[in-house]
């Protein structure tokens, strides 16, 4: 994305903590084992879904999968013992939050499916998470998969978002294909999540995780940025240069 002005300076976004996995120094998590958090989205060639939904159903894969009961831990759900995901979630929260995002069709997609994971439907779009996986080992039938080149449109302008609601704002100055914007979008409502309490999770929860994507106008940007909001700092992997501010994700929970 690019403009023709020069963008007033961004206000310092606020301290990620001393151990944060957003954070693009090096951390003690840079020291634990790596893990990834593999989003297969559905892509076929007639009949892609438009951008704005495939980002807000990433979003709601990643928070559907850290409360399914199979990624709890003993402490989150009493005696019966803890998921058979949450050695893998804890792993791979305990290091640096990776996501990423891979495109499938026909015969790749149903293969996909096959493996341990979600399918999360959105108005059109189908995104399915798998619990993580370390990084240099996915499964077969998703590493032989597509990372570069998602791109999505959007043939008509997305809904503005309901503003009693959960947002995910995006950066309005930063480009980045549709994988990598899944992916962000996941990372805001990681950080949402987080900072919610517990009953203002399963309130969430039991309302199907509904949000809302949007890319605010430069100055709202700014706003939002200085508000307080959990903010994404990319950590440059791929695409963005680290340190890039991304996401800033809102929620009724969060605007104390």
């Amino acid at each position: 994305m690019s403009s023709d002005s020069i963008p007033e300076p961004l206000p310092a976004a606020p301290e990620a903590s001393a151990d944060s996995p957003f954070r693009t120094e090096p951390t003690a998590r840079d020291d634990a084992p790596q893990f990834v958090l593999p989003l297969v989205v559905h892509l076929e060639k007639t009949d892609p879904p438009a951008r704005n939904d495939a980002l807000v159903t990433a979003a709601r894969a990643v928070l559907t999968i850290l409360s399914d009961v199979r990624s709890l831990g003993e402490d989150e759900v009493g005696s019966e013992g803890e998921g058979e995901w949450a050695r893998a979630v804890r792993d791979w929260q305990d290091a640096r939050i990776r996501k990423v995002v891979r495109r499938a069709r026909g015969a790749e997609w149903r293969k996909a499916s096959t493996l341990p994971g979600i399918t999360v439907t959105g108005e059109h779009a189908e995104v399915r998470v798998f619990p993580p996986v370390p990084l240099d080992g996915w499964p077969k039938e998703l590493s032989k998969l597509q990372v570069s080149g998602t791109d999505l449109d959007d043939p008509e302008a997305p809904a503005a978002p309901d503003p009693a609601g959960p947002v995910l704002w995006m950066n309005p100055d930063v480009g980045m294909s549709a994988g990598k914007a899944m992916a962000q979008a996941g990372h805001g409502a990681q950080l949402a999540w987080w900072e919610l309490s517990d009953t203002e999770r399963k309130a969430w929860r039991e309302a199907g995780f509904p949000l809302s994507v949007a890319t605010p106008d430069p100055g709202r940007w700014r706003e939002l940025t200085a508000s307080g909001l959990p903010v994404v700092r990319d950590a440059g992997f791929t695409e963005i240069a680290p340190g890039s501010c991304t996401v800033v994700a809102d929620h009724p929970g969060l605007r104390r």
